[in-house]
């Protein structure tokens, strides 16, 4: 009976996670009772819906309270959006849910971002204190829950996402309300994406919820494997990899190397998209078993040749959410709205108020004044400035999205510079790719060797230099390729065009990174002073004189670290229809060899767990 009642309630220490065995005990369950209901939609749906509930409350206890108010709250809300047939009660109506949802977003998840932003502007000395914890104690009449801290409930981001989505969708007619509260409580809550995405869209499940129960051989087949797949990429590469090499590092970066420093980037590169996609990959495989199918979420994005495409690779969910709420509605590549300007302007004195920088904010104000200057008589010339600030805006607030830091405001900035210089760099010619190459290089040396001596401009120096090498070669390639008609083959030199690509995005991708792994893992408390100490002390590290005779040893001592990172990469860049075929020769083996796969696959991960299970990275955002 303890046992049971253990299991029965939350712990906060323990929360239900794929990679427990105490989830797949609770599944087995839920797969046992869905096999009886499976053709009964009314009860099938109340009982996912309450297997779903329970599911959030083992993860996040008495937070789901929070889900159901929402569940409730944008239900009820739907119904009287659709109902009015008045433009302004209809708009007032969906203001007021997005009010509330985003609110409680703010609360839970930058009540300590915006009191360190106020205290840094104003020299106050605010504290945080939960509001909701209080009125429990007045109701309870005793101290039951703790008032100093507030608590981030799991996946809070992602279902306050999709329920904003589904009342816009109302809103604008592509979707018709749900009847049914539990129906909707069922999309909002559906177990298996719940906590860590993908962000399901209405207009594509919610018709899921009326079909009834379908789920051929192939299908079963292909949703085990998901389900393998999700565990050896969580537990035998993401986990391994954390526990053994990258969180030591991040921990204390000081204490390592540069080398073992620029390698924990990279490492951790593969280990939060092992870590993000396996969790995709389970929740795909586990909702396919019961007839459901949720979005791609990640299409294989360290092939990406350029910062634009890798963003249509990673976390695709998220980016197609934010270009159809956010980006377009700023205007898209259409035109510059009020919020265009008023988010750039807002994000850089955020930026200034953290950093207590003026010249953060002037060299902001600057740039964008002399880009209005320079493009005022050019309505082409303006276009593209205003498709760019709402391409950063957008980028800004996603990583503001992320976390409640300064460093993943970085994070989002860096992205979305990447994408506006991709841009700009495609459209120019080879001569001019090259001159500006050369004038950057000259600049950030001259700056570094001569005026503000730094590991930041070290590790600038290093890149932009290798960059530029390549890019005097390529243009010499060309000019050979049109004064003497030399040229390799086109196969040939779309290969050196992609290899070089990939690795250029590849390696920006980790150093941004720099600064959202520096930001992750922290108590909201002290995000902003922590990450960023770890962020410049490994800036200082990577950035500084290396000692190159320890690196042999540091391989040696590290060689599973290595070889695992390695075969990880290699498995990534297999070819997609390598994938497809070996995906779906093990969807069409015969249930007996499956099996023993399955079996082998599990004792194979089993090997690789840690004493602490690691918790998903993107269950805290």
């Amino acid at each position: 009976m303890t046992r049971l009642l253990e299991y029965f309630s939350f712990n906060s220490e323990a929360p239900l996670l794929f990679t427990q065995f105490y989830f797949w005990a609770f599944f087995a369950l839920v797969f046992a009772v869905f096999g009886l209901l499976h053709n009964k939609l009314l009860l099938r749906n109340l009982f996912l819906f309450v297997a779903s509930a329970f599911f959030y409350y083992k993860t996040s206890g008495i937070c789901l309270l929070i889900l159901l108010f929402c569940t409730i709250s944008d239900f009820l809300i739907a119904k009287k959006i659709h109902a009015s047939t008045h433009s302004l009660r209809r708009k007032s109506w969906l203001m007021l849910s997005i009010g509330i949802n985003l609110l409680l977003l703010c609360y839970f998840k930058y009540s300590y971002f915006f009191t360190d932003l106020i205290n840094n502007i104003f020299g106050t000395q605010w504290r945080v204190f939960n509001v909701f914890s209080l009125a429990g104690n007045a109701l309870a009449g005793r101290p039951v829950f703790s008032v100093d801290r507030i608590i981030l409930p799991v996946g809070i981001s992602f279902y306050i996402f999709q329920t904003i989505s589904y009342t816009m969708d109302v809103y604008r007619g592509r979707v018709q309300p749900v009847k049914s509260w539990l129906d909707y409580g069922f999309y909002v809550s559906f177990f298996p994406q719940l906590v860590a995405g993908p962000i399901v869209r209405a207009n594509t499940f919610i018709p899921q919820i009326y079909k009834p129960f379908h789920l051929s051989r192939r299908q079963f087949g292909i949703a085990v494997f998901w389900i393998l797949n999700g565990l050896v990429k969580k537990i035998v590469l993401s986990d391994y990899l954390a526990v053994n090499f990258i969180d030591r590092v991040f921990a204390n970066p000081s204490m390592y190397s540069g080398f073992e420093n620029l390698f924990s980037l990279f490492a951790y590169s593969l280990q939060v998209y092992a870590d993000f996609s396996g969790y995709t990959d389970i929740a795909i495989g586990v909702a396919m078993l019961m007839g459901f199918y949720l979005p791609q979420n990640f299409n294989s994005p360290y092939k990406a040749t350029n910062a634009g495409n890798f963003w249509k690779r990673w976390h695709i969910s998220l980016s197609r959410w934010l270009q159809e709420y956010l980006y377009i509605p700023l205007g898209g590549n259409r035109k510059a709205t009020f919020g265009t300007y008023f988010w750039i302007v807002t994000m850089a004195l955020i930026a200034v108020a953290l950093s207590r920088s003026i010249w953060l904010f002037v060299g902001v104000a600057l740039i964008l004044l002399l880009s209005l200057w320079f493009t005022r008589n050019n309505a082409d010339k303006r276009r593209k400035l205003t498709t760019n600030l709402n391409s950063l805006n957008t980028m800004l607030l996603g990583g503001l999205w992320h976390g409640a830091s300064l460093n993943f405001v970085i994070w989002g900035g860096l992205n979305g510079l990447g994408v506006i210089i991709y841009k700009t760099w495609k459209a120019w010619s080879a001569s001019v790719r090259m001159w500006v190459m050369l004038a950057l290089f000259v600049i950030v040396f001259v700056c570094n060797t001569y005026i503000y001596p730094c590991a930041a401009l070290n590790i600038a120096v290093i890149w932009i230099g290798t960059l530029t090498v390549f890019t005097v070669i390529r243009f010499i390639y060309m000019l050979c390729g049109e004064l003497f008609a030399l040229s390799l083959k086109p196969s040939l030199e779309k290969a050196f065009s992609t290899i070089w690509g990939v690795t250029q995005t590849f390696v920006f991708i980790t150093f941004t990174r720099l600064f959202f792994r520096s930001g992750s893992n922290l108590d909201p408390a002290e995000a902003n002073r922590v990450a960023w100490e770890t962020a410049v002390n490994m800036i200082e590290k990577i950035g500084g004189a290396w000692d190159v005779t320890i690196i042999p040893q540091v391989i040696q001592s590290y060689a599973s670290v290595f070889v695992l990172f390695i075969l990880g990469m290699i498995i990534h860049w297999l070819p997609q229809r390598w994938k497809r075929r070996y995906r779906i020769a093990f969807a069409n083996m015969p249930i007996p060899l499956m099996i023993l796969v399955v079996v082998a696959t599990v004792f194979f991960v089993y090997q690789f767990i840690t004493a602490d299970l690691q918790a998903f990275i993107y269950f805290q955002f």
